[in-house]
């Protein structure tokens, strides 16, 4: 037995056409999954890099600050790619201002895709779980749902509530064989870090914190969630795996 291999499994992954989410696409895809790559704009690179990896790929057209399309993401799945046995929550936003200046549509923006959205996304997809037997749900949780940050509140209530969801959820369907947990990503250069990395004072405190001594790629969180994907993982349930570089231990 190959207890990291994801051969003959369908993986849908939100956010996927870039950053972090098509980085887990491609692990996920080069340890044997085929990929729904959700988005709200096109995923041709990631689609084409999924299948130049010999799996198959399907993009689904979907905007996650609502949630409309949860159940059609999962029905197109069904249909393209004849199942779902994993999710994979990374779709999300950001929102920066004073928490004494920050507006409610910026709230309620980033709740909505990062908190929302993740729910109701892992509840469509485990109801087919349960039916199917099982399956594995990764949520994208952050740094700052350990932490508080700053000029971020909505985006960290919304990754804190991320985490607490993980939790919830795996305490009620572990008895239905769908575990669930999340990864923490560290500070990976992504679109979504890109001010910080930009501002030469805030970036070099960060690298200063960080014992790697770099920021994270999108790549480095590959090999947790080809983890948490696959039988290996079998009796983790309701964890959050932070890959941080270290971050959290200085």
């Amino acid at each position: 037995m190959q207890p990291f291999d994801l051969s003959g499994r369908v993986a849908v992954v939100t956010g996927a056409n870039a950053g972090i989410g098509q980085g887990l696409a491609l692990a996920l895809a080069a340890a044997g999954a085929d990929i729904a790559a959700v988005g709200r704009s096109p995923a041709d690179a990631t689609v084409a890099q999924v299948q130049a990896l010999g799996r198959r790929a399907l993009f689904v057209q979907a905007d996650l600050s609502s949630i409309a399309p949860v159940q059609r993401i999962v029905d197109e799945t069904l249909a393209g790619l004849g199942g779902l046995d994993i999710l994979v929550n990374n779709a999300g936003i950001i929102r920066r201002a004073d928490s004494l200046d920050f507006s409610e549509a910026d709230w309620d923006a980033v709740i909505d895709t990062n908190l929302k959205s993740v729910f109701f996304l892992a509840q469509a997809a485990a109801r087919h779980m349960r039916a199917a037997g099982g399956g594995k749900i990764i949520n994208i949780a952050s740094m700052l749902s350990f932490q508080g940050g700053i000029r971020v509140p909505s985006y960290t209530a919304s990754k804190s509530g991320v985490a607490g969801l993980t939790k919830i959820l795996a305490n009620e369907w572990a008895p239905h064989g769908i575990n669930v947990n999340a990864i923490a990503p560290g500070y990976i250069a992504t679109a979504n870090t890109e001010a910080l990395r930009a501002d030469a004072r805030r970036n070099a405190d960060i690298l200063a914190r960080i014992p790697a001594g770099r920021w994270g790629e999108p790549s480095d969180l590959g090999g947790a969630a080809v983890f948490l994907a696959s039988r290996a993982a079998d009796y983790v349930q309701g964890h959050v795996l932070a890959v941080d570089g270290g971050w959290l231990a200085r």
